[in-house]
């Protein structure tokens, strides 16, 4: 079947609104059979006398209720598909089109063919006052959890509180965006939608992300070895890192929330238990008696080497001053641990966290740094270790929900400007604070609960709000990429032993005494010790990487790697 073409130089119409009122019904005036009727048309046929083009396929630009006027009313040609029909009428179907049944020029009802692609020549259309084009689907993983009813997937939030747009995995926001653009030859340009934040688009590993762990744990055991104060606030590692975690705990809690929880502390337990068979053999082994000195109760401390819900314990001196190690090696190893704790505690409270996030974004943001002016200034204080553990839980709170916003997207509903400022001015408070309240390493921010709270949300807001995103790491940093790659999935294996083996580098640098002659440069040597601490802790560390690194597999149920730096091995050539 052919359909006559319009008139040269004329072109699609622009389609009539369907709220707008049909024209009235003339019973004097003459109809042509020309018009077509959707199953849903109420509207008042007339002759078929639009200027849209016909569909090449001869389907989907019929005369439906965009092409001739008012030949349908809106409701009617508006949500069907279109149809050809006798007239030159041509009209452009909406987005959410059933075709259902259609009924020709004369009536006889007629199957309708299944929705054919758009016209990709056709000028874009505006979207319809009341209605919102489609949504796109983003092949993206599934990255949110349902926290409830539908309802609460848009946060609930006050009119002062701006609704953070839903997560990876959830359906697209379809806010009012143009349709695609026109050709170069339509009446107007169309702008395109604003592009998705990038932690939303991409699927997969974010390499910035891993990036930023490396640096963060290198940092560490650089503080660990040279004890710099200055380097909490050139980068306050332990924020980042659980920002981090918070970040990628709100991407998994697309699943149900136990299965995340059970699945993060089975990662956690084996090489905290392998880090424990190790440690507390050598602790007993030096003369620790936690009986003695804790009496019967010191049994339950213990189980925090088998599940660390708390600080597990350590002696303070363990040995002797002519020993190995320093007495003091026991409290260096297992002093870090309290980051598996509060990690454990970040972990196990984080779908309440999401929960109340998505429905006050800004109150559960800011709501550690408020506790930590409570209970990290001394306006109120809680002995022992409950008190720590709250303390560690508050100062660090504001990083982990901030891990959520950079998820959630909530930082591109921000400007940028506002956000440097903010963030700004949240630093220079503390700063500020720890000018007044310096410790007995200065400006050490670990020993400034308040200080460490502020600088640390700051300084992760703003290296969250410039998220690149990478997918693969870019120019130069391309070559780092086995060592980014080692080191986050070695991450827990490296955070656990890295004290440890800190402390194992001193015996073996003693051992240049024994060249005779050395003495003669005592001083030289002494002040290189702290940089031959460093050049020895990284062989150690892949000594255990390799010896014990595996475990991180087993616990996540995958193979055993000794060495998972991302590269393989390329196959053997084939011989002839």
């Amino acid at each position: 079947m052919s359909y006559p073409t319009p008139p040269e130089g004329s072109g699609p119409t622009r389609p009539r609104d369907p709220f707008e009122p049909a024209a009235p019904f003339d019973p004097s005036a003459s109809y042509e059979p020309s018009a077509s009727y959707e199953p849903f048309g109420g509207g008042h046929p007339q002759a078929g006398n639009g200027t849209g083009q016909p569909g090449p396929d001869g389907h989907g630009y019929g005369n439906d209720g965009y092409g001739s006027g008012y030949a349908n009313d809106g409701y009617g040609g508006g949500y069907g598909q279109g149809h050809p029909a006798p007239g030159p009428a041509t009209g452009r179907p909406e987005p959410y089109g059933n075709p259902g049944a259609s009924f020709d020029a004369f009536g006889a009802r007629r199957p309708v063919e299944p929705a054919r692609p758009a016209d990709p020549y056709a000028p874009a259309q505006p979207p319809v006052r009341g209605h919102e084009p489609a949504p796109v689907p983003v092949p993206v993983p599934a990255q949110r959890t349902a926290s409830g009813p539908a309802a609460d997937h848009a946060m609930g939030a006050t009119a002062a509180l701006p609704t953070v747009p839903a997560g990876p995995g959830s359906p697209v926001d379809t806010r009012d965006e143009p349709a695609p653009s026109a050709a170069a030859s339509g009446p107007e340009p169309v702008p395109a939608p604003d592009p998705e934040p990038a932690a939303r688009r991409k699927p997969g590993r974010d390499r910035y992300l891993d990036v930023l762990r490396a640096v963060a744990l290198l940092r560490v055991i650089v503080y660990h070895i040279f004890g710099w104060a200055w380097l909490t606030i050139l980068f306050p590692s332990m924020g980042v890192m659980f920002a981090l975690a918070g970040s990628l705990m709100a991407r998994s809690l697309s699943r149900p929330a136990w299965e995340v929880i059970r699945g993060r502390i089975r990662r956690l337990l084996p090489p905290m238990w392998a880090f424990g068979a190790v440690v507390l053999p050598v602790m007993f082994y030096l003369g620790w008696k936690p009986v003695k000195e804790e009496g019967i109760w010191w049994f339950l401390r213990l189980t925090s080497y088998l599940f660390p819900i708390g600080a597990p314990p350590y002696p303070w001196q363990s040995g002797s001053q002519s020993g190995i190690l320093e007495q003091s090696w026991a409290a260096q190893a297992a002093g870090p641990l309290w980051y598996i704790r509060a990690y454990l505690w970040f972990v196990i409270a984080s779908p309440l966290l999401l929960w109340a996030f998505r429905r006050l974004p800004w109150a559960t943001l800011l709501a550690p740094l408020a506790l930590t002016a409570v209970i990290g200034t001394g306006l109120v204080r809680i002995p022992g270790e409950t008190g720590l553990a709250l303390t560690d839980f508050a100062v660090y709170g504001s990083c982990w929900v901030l891990g959520f916003a950079h998820h959630e997207g909530l930082f591109a509903k921000v400007p940028k400007y506002a956000t440097v400022s903010v963030s700004a001015l949240i630093m220079a408070f503390g700063l500020w604070w720890a000018s007044g309240h310096l410790g007995p390493d200065g400006w050490d921010l670990n020993d400034i609960p308040m200080a460490q709270a502020a600088w640390s949300f700051g300084f992760c807001v703003i290296l969250l709000q410039y998220s690149p995103s990478w997918q693969t790491l870019p120019g130069k940093l391309a070559g780092w990429d086995s060592l980014v790659t080692l080191a986050n999935n070695r991450a827990v294996t490296i955070y656990l032993w890295h004290n440890l083996l800190i402390m194992l580098t001193v015996p073996i640098i003693d051992m240049v005494w024994d060249i005779p002659g050395i003495e003669a440069y005592e001083a030289q040597i002494s002040a290189a010790y702290p940089v031959l601490m460093l050049l020895l802790v990284f062989p150690l560390l892949a000594a255990a990487i390799v010896s014990v690194g595996w475990l991180e597999d087993v616990a996540a149920k995958r193979s055993p790697r000794l060495w998972p730096n991302g590269t393989r091995k390329k196959p053997a050539a084939k011989t002839g």
